[in-house]
């Protein structure tokens, strides 16, 4: 029998499938190490074999082509299946990504080759023969796994050709070979082919015709000199999903050009503008020492007038609050996530690591939220605190769970096996309200214990100055467009590859290029918010609070837009299932962009207003 490695994860992997978990006390320490330890297919195994050990081949899960997250068991199929079914135990990761492992009739042995072995005898009625002929008329796949390693195939074959006569044929694949590759002891590599088969056909047959198939199959073992799996070249997979992405420097360049335009736009603002409106402000304020404050309305920048009203605290401070905590909490999140990506920790060719790692440190980074929140929401004078953390962990966690409601609502009435288990939702709940929600109660403790009052520059009056008719090209409809605009130029043509990751069948591994952007597009958020609030406050407008949010938080509205353009144009998924989680997430993700960018705008144009305030001259 196989032996397994010291490292193993066997003895601490959460049963979230098949066998459920005891929730037992001496289970909540491991709480946070299983979600991050969900040992993907094509990671480095330690299993080791002697010739003549059986290697078990699971079965996992099938689905159209172009619809990635739109997956089911294989034994939803007519096909060959034993009679009493035996799941896998799976990881967090593995659930999530839609994997639900099951041992198959295959019978193979470590080095020793098989020719055509029968695998089972099955008559199938027209309707089995029609539910076949669907699948493969929408390109079905199926996924095994052997030894962690998956190997995919199509159900079966489609041709379609000419116009007049016009022809139509369906087949299946009953005969499967195998061939997997070893190093000493291990497994190197696994794939499935149907080169040399002929496919059964599946037309013709009446509706009271039952059709006789035998399935078949044949094992090749070879040797390799190739010692570990990720020493094999890429490439080397069969070619069934598309390959690893390459470095596209036109998204590169165009965001490099992009940030150095406004970073130089801003530090011409910076050093020019204000250096001469500072200057201008405070030789008059020397020259006239009789007058007041209100002698500048002549002036053509009327940032210098508002000087009592531009700290004037916003209407719904607990709201403003709630998104600026959560939004630092994303701007931690997707930081760790992509750190975690440059130190190898993810495998590129599966998503559910990524999953795991994103919900251990959303649960952990809750803190961060709970503090941010609270800390500023105490400094501008905030009373219900209390209220104002409920608010904070409900921000983002009541609409995903809306979201994911509906989605996995129809994932489950459709049979998919993207619907969570009762387990997995267990604990995914155990984990927010274990771990997720009291950190943000801790952290908006300690964020209104040591908040401090906010330090204004300037004084407030009690009575709001008149703001003065603004002009169209300052109005918040437009800030909106050229502030999510511009960010979202930044990172278009980087977008297109991440949806063709998330959404597609293309394995991203540029994780540095991604750091990169993700830094560019903080950057020009920050840049353009500065630039937008100075306007506005020439203006003689000073209710910037909410303004600094949506200018450039509505990045987010563009990315759920283009996101659209991406299904319409650049995707092949259709169907309800695939539909409904597409524009689902989607409209997550673009409020995710939104919290992130709107609290990035935001403290930088805090942090411009104070500065610009603190170097005049007033009494």
């Amino acid at each position: 029998m196989p032996r397994e490695g010291a490292g193993g994860f066997t003895a601490l992997r959460m049963t979230v499938l098949g066998h459920p978990p005891s929730w037992s006390c001496q289970w909540l320490p491991f709480l946070i190490l299983l979600l991050g330890t969900g040992h993907e297919p094509g990671v480095e195994g330690v299993t080791h074999y002697k010739a003549g050990d059986p290697v078990i081949l699971y079965v996992n899960k099938v689905g159209p082509y172009h619809n990635p997250q739109e997956t089911y068991h294989y034994y939803q199929l007519p096909v060959c299946c034993p009679e009493k079914i035996r799941h896998k135990s799976l990881s967090l990761g593995e659930v999530l990504d839609g994997d639900r492992m099951a041992e198959s009739l295959y019978e193979i042995r470590f080095r020793e080759n098989v020719e055509k072995r029968i695998l089972c005898h099955m008559q199938l009625s027209s309707a089995q023969v029609e539910q076949l002929r669907q699948a493969i008329e929408e390109l079905y796949y199926f996924e095994f796994v052997v030894d962690d390693l998956p190997i995919r195939g199509f159900v079966g074959y489609m041709e379609e050709s000419g116009f007049l006569p016009h022809s139509h044929k369906i087949g299946l694949w009953t005969h499967l070979d195998f061939h997997l590759e070893f190093h000493g002891d291990r497994i190197i590599f696994a794939n499935v082919s149907v080169r040399d088969v002929k496919p059964h056909s599946l037309d013709g047959l009446r509706p009271d015709e039952f059709l006789g198939l035998t399935h078949t199959y044949s094992v090749r073992w070879s040797e390799t000199s190739v010692e570990r799996r990720s020493d094999r070249r890429r490439g080397d997979d069969g070619g069934f999903f598309p390959r690893t992405l390459e470095i596209h420097w036109l998204s590169i360049i165009n965001s490099m050009v992009l940030v150095f335009l406004l970073v130089g736009f801003v530090a011409v603002i910076l050093m020019r503008v204000l250096r001469n409106d500072l200057a201008r402000y405070n030789l008059d304020e020397e020259t006239t020492s009789a007058g007041s404050g209100d002698d500048f309305d002549q002036g053509d920048n009327g940032w210098k007038i508002i000087h009592t009203d531009v700290f004037r605290f916003p209407p719904y401070r607990g709201l403003l609050c709630a998104v600026l905590g959560v939004g630092a909490q994303f701007l931690a999140l997707g930081t760790g996530i992509i750190v975690m990506a440059l130190l190898g920790m993810f495998n590129v060719h599966r998503h559910g690591a990524i999953n795991s790692a994103a919900i251990l440190l959303y649960a952990l980074t809750c803190c961060i939220s709970g503090y941010v929140s609270s800390h500023f929401y105490r400094q501008i004078g905030g009373e219900r605190w209390v209220w104002n953390i409920i608010l904070t962990t409900s921000l983002f966690s009541v609409p995903f769970f809306l979201t994911w409601s509906v989605v996995n609502s129809v994932h489950w009435a459709n049979g998919s096996t993207q619907a969570l288990p009762a387990t997995t939702i267990l604990l995914l709940l155990t984990v927010w309200l274990l771990v997720g929600f009291p950190l943000t109660v801790i952290g908006g403790i300690f964020g209104k214990n040591n908040a401090s009052p906010f330090d204004a520059p300037c004084r407030t009056k009690n009575i709001a100055r008149e703001i003065p008719p603004q002009p169209w090209y300052k109005s918040t409809l437009i800030h909106m467009t050229v502030g999510g605009f511009l960010p979202f130029s930044a990172i278009s043509v980087e977008l297109y590859y991440i949806f063709a990751t998330v959404w597609g069948r293309e394995q991203y591994t540029l994780y540095g290029i991604l750091f990169f952007v993700f830094a560019i597009l903080l950057s020009v958020g920050a840049c353009i918010s500065i630039a937008l609030t100075y306007f506005q406050l020439s203006g003689e407008d000073y209710r910037w609070w909410w303004r600094s949010v949506l200018s450039v938080g509505s990045t987010g509205l563009f990315i759920f837009l283009y996101s659209v353009f991406y299904y319409a144009r650049r995707s092949n998924m259709s169907g309800a299932v695939q539909t409904v989680e597409f524009f689902g997430y989607s409209l997550l993700t673009g409020y995710v962009f939104f919290l992130m960018l709107g609290t990035i705008s935001f403290f930088s144009s805090l942090k411009f207003i104070r500065y610009i305030y603190v170097n005049l001259k007033m009494d």
